[in-house]
């Protein structure tokens, strides 16, 4: 089976699209996985062909979310297959994963997915769950030693929150492993160097910020710290140019800390004024500016310290590229790109054209596979009511993706998600008025719980 062809680009005719002279790319419905009989990866498929396929028998599926299937009739040895590569565009919140296929240094995006991490949840528990038994050692209760004195951190020891976002990472690029004939990653290690940015000054090996690329590791830093908006007038989805908070022609420095984003008419409107007589009207604003321009950024440095351990992670698995955040900006500004976690994926690592993007994105939403905990607490974290033991009641265990169809009744109609189960048989799934009750009957099982949440997203349009 063979979905590409080395000679002729998607774009029209054969044509390979010139974005430079202000050509776009095309949307395209993402593909569909596909695995031969013995469970090895295809060349990823057209929606119509896959339809055709199983209309046929010829595939039934092999998994609904996301959607893959499984041929009936061919092997991989019979089969044509040219593999794809995945971009990885790291976040603190969000992180974009593309699959394309390159060829001649044009990409042509075939699925997309957003991984939204929980790392915020994860610190947030542990956070709660030490001032419980901080309260226990200080109450007249059962004793509990503390840990933190005997206790020792391996070389390379990450806190949970940042092992989460490896981890589930790590773990997405398995998968699609499994279900594309993946050959190679392309990651992006560093948006911007902190250090080297705060010492205002070139520092050794810091040689990406030269040449071709050179101030867009500032540029990234800004649109990053201040939310891609003017500082002085909120505007979003304007030209942004840099501004000296505190001029240069009257002193200020260089240094990344008196460096603010402006509009256009904010920009020529302050000219060199200080900033204190430029907001002399505004004092609430003036001392917003002040304290953010001084603010560090949480997430970039939850980013910034997991790059190399999600390099090496990678790395081990698969060849992996590593490129910045401002060669990516540099690609999707010339591909006419909106912004969004799984373009920049796309645009990671050097390439010339993109002439593909997925219409629709996959968002996985980590869930948890539930809890080892028994019970549940209240507010000052007593206990106030037990779990039962087991997970699973009448084959169907909470986080199962199933289909409810509830002939009559308050909540009549065919709904699908994922069902919360109970010991008395009947579950709970949620519909567009609210969660909705109903008995085991009703439901039939479309995949079993795999600790994620799946929705759909429209991408950024061209």
């Amino acid at each position: 089976m063979r979905e590409e062809t080395r000679t002729v680009s998607p774009g029209g005719a054969g044509v390979t699209l010139n974005c430079r002279v202000g050509e776009e790319g095309r949307e395209s419905h993402p593909y569909v996985l596909v695995l031969d009989k013995h469970h090895h990866p295809l060349q990823p498929c057209t929606p119509a062909r896959a339809r055709k396929l199983l209309k046929k028998g010829r595939a039934v599926v092999h998994r609904h979310t996301p959607f893959v299937i499984r041929l009936t009739d061919r092997t991989i040895a019979e089969s044509e297959v040219d593999g794809v590569e995945v971009g990885v565009d790291p976040g603190s919140k969000h992180t974009g994963l593309a699959v394309f296929t390159m060829q001649a240094a044009e990409r042509r995006a075939r699925f997309a997915v957003q991984l939204d991490h929980r790392g915020a949840i994860v610190r947030k528990k542990l956070g709660q769950r030490a001032a419980y038994r901080r309260r226990r050692r200080s109450k007249n209760l059962r004793y509990r030693a503390p840990r933190f004195l005997n206790r020792r951190r391996p070389d390379g020891w990450l806190a949970p929150s940042l092992r989460h976002r490896v981890d589930t990472t790590v773990s997405w690029i398995d998968r699609l492993s499994r279900w594309a004939p993946v050959r190679a990653v392309h990651v992006e290690r560093v948006a911007f160097d902190t250090h080297a940015l705060s010492a205002g000054r070139p520092l050794e090996g810091a040689e990406y910020q030269q040449g071709t690329l050179a101030g867009y590791e500032v540029r990234e830093y800004l649109l990053a710290k201040w939310g891609r908006c003017c500082a002085y007038c909120g505007a979003s989805g304007v030209p942004l140019n840099i501004d000296h908070i505190h001029p240069r022609s009257r002193g200020g420095s260089d240094r990344v800390s008196n460096l603010c984003l402006a509009c256009v008419p904010c920009n020529r409107t302050k000219s060199n004024q200080p900033v204190e007589d430029f907001l002399a009207k505004k004092p609430k604003l003036l001392a917003r500016i002040k304290a953010q321009a001084k603010s560090s950024l949480q997430d970039a440095a939850a980013v910034q310290s997991v790059r190399w351990v999600l390099w090496r992670a990678l790395d081990a698995r698969l060849p992996t590229h590593v490129a910045s955040g401002g060669r990516t900006n540099v690609n999707r500004t010339r591909n006419h790109l909106p912004k969004s976690h799984t373009l920049d994926a796309l645009n990671v690592g050097k390439l010339d054209v993109v002439t593909e993007v997925v219409s629709t994105v996959l968002v996985a939403g980590c869930a948890g596979r539930g809890t080892h905990c028994r019970t549940r607490t209240d507010n000052h974290g007593f206990p106030r009511l037990r779990m039962p033991r087991q997970k699973r009641h009448f084959g169907y265990q909470t986080g199962d993706l199933v289909r409810a169809v509830v002939p009559g009744g308050k909540y009549a109609g065919c709904y699908t998600g994922r069902v919360v189960v109970r010991s008395t048989g009947r579950h709970q799934i949620p519909t567009p008025a609210g969660p909705a009750n109903t008995s085991y009957k009703n439901l039939t099982l479309l995949q079993r719980a795999d600790g994620y949440a799946y929705t759909s997203r429209a991408e950024g349009r061209l």
